[in-house]
């Protein structure tokens, strides 16, 4: 006996939308204002509260100068040249101290990181010294170098040589295992697996150690040019100070801040380009 079977109403069966939509992450519909314009809100912000305090009497011009009166000392000190050249000179002091600083702590992170016997004889040495603060090394390098430019060159490059060989030295240790043997195994000499395998790895570390030693070069730098300096931002500052200008104090403060601000987005720029190949978590 054959039991054939009833072809399927179609009419019952439910009409199924397959149109496809476009799927956009949460971040990306949570972000409506761009990012280049958050960032100055809370700045301008501070700056709007500094103006009406100093529009309504609160804050005394004695104490603390009106953004105004900051903005035109700023144009005078630009227009009579003194601005310009005193960053000319803190620029050069803060290029010559990285550079000697930069090589001297990337120099010993290698020795230290990449032989045992380099660790054994360099590293407790550097982590002795790094407890010291440089600032307190300002009267031994005025003997030493006498009150020229060399004591504040000399200050800037040991602030920068400990940050670069802390963090170098972490990235060059924390580099994986694997990596390594599985270099080996395809026949690299030791000089290309330090080429090849050690140092991309350490990269990031060197990245975050630049940033680090920006920041404190131009800390250095402040303590720096107090060594009778007769001319850079620091000279600028004293002068001010002397004359109770708060105006042109604020006004070294800012070109401080900004120099160091422009010199981590210069090394955050050649951190996104050459760590192109590192993916991140860049917040949400």
């Amino acid at each position: 006996m054959t039991i054939s079977k009833a072809p399927p109403d179609i009419s019952v069966i439910p009409d199924i939308n397959l149109s496809l939509e476009r799927v956009v992450p949460v971040s990306a519909r949570r972000r409506t204002v761009p990012r280049w314009l958050r960032r100055p809100v809370v700045p301008l912000l501070l700056l709007g509260l500094w103006q009406v305090l100093s529009s309504t009497g609160a804050l005394d011009p004695t104490v603390l100068a009106s953004p105004g009166t900051v903005a035109r000392a700023a144009a005078d000190l630009v227009s009579s040249g003194q601005l310009p050249t005193a960053m000319g000179v803190s620029l050069r002091r803060v290029l010559a101290g990285l550079a000697i600083g930069g090589v001297a702590g990337t120099g010993l992170a290698l020795v230290a990181g990449l032989s045992r016997l380099g660790e054994d004889t360099v590293d407790a040495t550097v982590q002795m010294l790094r407890t010291v603060p440089f600032v307190g090394l300002i009267p031994l390098l005025i003997i030493w170098l006498g009150i020229g430019e060399a004591p504040k060159i000399a200050l800037i490059s040991l602030g920068v040589t400990f940050p670069l060989y802390l963090n170098v030295y972490a990235g060059i240790r924390g580099v994986d295992e694997q990596l390594v043997e599985a270099g080996s195994s395809l026949g690299l000499s030791r000089w290309g697996l330090v080429r090849h395998v050690v140092l991309p790895g350490a990269l990031p570390g060197l990245m975050t150690g630049l940033r680090y030693a920006l920041a404190t070069s131009w800390l250095a730098l402040i303590f720096g040019e107090q060594i009778n300096a007769d001319a850079g931002i620091g000279f600028l500052l004293n002068q001010a100070r002397e004359f109770y200008r708060t105006d042109q104090i604020v006004v070294c403060l800012v070109i401080y801040a900004l120099l160091g601000l422009t010199a981590d987005a210069v090394v955050r720029t050649l951190e996104r380009l050459l760590l192109q190949w590192r993916p991140t978590f860049t917040g949400q």
